[in-house]
């Protein structure tokens, strides 16, 4: 039986570092690859401490398919999340709440729009900063015979932690759920320290009054689902696919709307 611990609850709240192949199907820009540099820094007095911080200097890249290959506005998050234990009931029946602090910018200092009145997507300046603040829930499905867990948070920018151009175009309220569920081969000759297949679902939805949305227009919501599979002849990479739709995440191109259908590797972080 695979167990948990903060320190894996933690990591399984962490974005996963990842790079996709060339072969998007959606209406996002044509990539040679998007990459999610997210290493996580455990920081603890001790193993069995309740409470615990992660940092991590997360870089989001994307290479675009054109002329010289250009990489354009590098999404720059470092961030720190500070983890309690809130509540354990057995090996794998956790309550757990956590607080990030977060900086999102593009290392540009550009004018945020052009002459023509659109937004400066090569090098106008994007940045804010925001906190938040959630819980995490972990258990066992019997059924699945699976780890499953779900986490709820909001996530705040503070306007005067926001550029003025941001303000009234870019949400600064928006709430988080994500569902993960961890696949385990569970028989007495199988000796598997970690997940073969795991599924996460994500949705954000912004709460905020921006671009003078209706409290339920569909441009409000932002869904992902993402299916990973580690074959038995890798060590430490698998391989995903993953659904986007909504906002684009990547910074300054935040008023784009994208759905997308991509593939990659993976690395795994979690053995249990």
């Amino acid at each position: 039986m695979p167990k948990l611990s903060l320190e894996k609850i933690a990591l399984i709240n962490q974005s996963d570092s990842y790079i996709t192949f060339p072969t998007d199907i959606g209406n996002i820009e044509p990539l040679i690859f998007e990459a999610n540099v997210n290493p996580s820094f455990v920081i603890r007095k001790r193993k069995d401490s309740k409470l615990m911080a992660i940092l991590t200097p997360q870089i989001i890249i994307r290479m675009y398919n054109e002329y010289s290959y250009p990489v354009q506005t590098p999404s720059y998050i470092p961030q720190i999340s500070v983890f309690y234990l809130l509540n354990h009931k057995s090996e794998l029946e956790y309550s757990v709440l956590f607080g990030r602090l977060a900086h999102h910018s593009n290392g540009q200092d550009g004018e945020f729009y052009k002459e023509d009145g659109s937004i400066n997507l090569e090098s106008g300046n994007f940045s804010t900063n925001f906190i938040e603040l959630g819980l995490i829930q972990t258990d066992f499905s019997k059924t699945l015979k699976a780890i499953k867990t779900l986490k709820s948070s909001m996530e705040i920018h503070p306007k005067y932690w926001m550029q003025d151009e941001l303000q009234g175009s870019y949400s600064g309220l928006r709430w988080h759920n994500a569902f993960t569920s961890f696949k385990f081969p569970l028989n007495k000759l199988t000796n598997q320290n970690r997940a073969r297949f795991s599924l996460k679902a994500e949705t954000i939805f912004m709460l905020d009054n921006y671009n003078n949305l209706k409290m339920l227009d569909l441009e409000r919501l932002n869904a992902k689902l993402t299916f990973y599979y580690h074959p038995k002849f890798l060590e430490d990479i698998g391989f995903f696919v993953q659904f986007y739709h909504g906002m684009d995440y990547y910074n300054i191109y935040f008023q784009h709307q994208i759905s997308v259908i991509r593939f990659g590797i993976m690395t795994e972080i979690l053995r249990f």
